[in-house]
């Protein structure tokens, strides 16, 4: 298998697993360890874990089949990652801006494009020549990872982590 078949797949996995974490803290019956990982309400921020956890997962398992060759690894994940977690955040912002009201079908189509921007972006770069600094962009990945649990357990109280249905933060006490 190619970089570019294994970033098909990286895509298609992303989409999969990333709309399955949207439930799965529920189907865990509301485990805090799940919660980490998954969304455990409708805020902005919790909904970005759907785009980064399958994408960090993804990620992981690429390196061990094509990364350890690939010079630019880890800068082409990070900066792929945080493009798709971009694209979420200023999209959803933008159009309900503008709308006045967001809609589901908007919302699934804006995280399945990220996925496919951040994956693509990704796929040219590790094309693309050049050197990075690996572990500064390996070090970016463990900061968003690091982030996102934390904040699913003490969010920061502003309308990012805010779910607009509960009007509560992260893991409800």
């Amino acid at each position: 298998m190619d970089i570019k078949n294994w970033r098909i797949i990286a895509i298609l996995f992303s989409v999969v697993v990333g709309s399955l974490l949207h439930f799965v803290y529920g189907w865990s019956g509301e485990n805090r360890i799940v919660g980490a990982f998954s969304a455990v309400n409708e805020s902005t921020w919790e909904h970005l874990k759907l785009a980064f956890f399958p994408m960090f997962i993804i990620a992981w398992m690429g390196y061990f089949l094509f990364g350890k060759n690939i010079e630019q690894y880890w800068k082409a994940n990070a900066i792929g990652i945080l493009l798709a977690i971009i694209f979420i955040t200023v999209f959803f912002y933008t159009y309900t801006g503008i709308i006045g009201n967001n809609y589901l079908i908007i919302d699934i189509s804006t995280f399945i494009i990220a996925v496919i921007i951040g994956e693509n972006i990704a796929y040219k770069i590790m094309l693309s020549d050049g050197t990075s600094n690996e572990k500064m962009y390996l070090g970016i990945i463990g900061i968003l990872f690091t982030c996102f649990i934390i904040f699913t357990y003490f969010p920061p109280q502003i309308a990012y982590f805010k779910d607009p249905v509960t009007n509560t933060y992260g893991i409800s006490n």
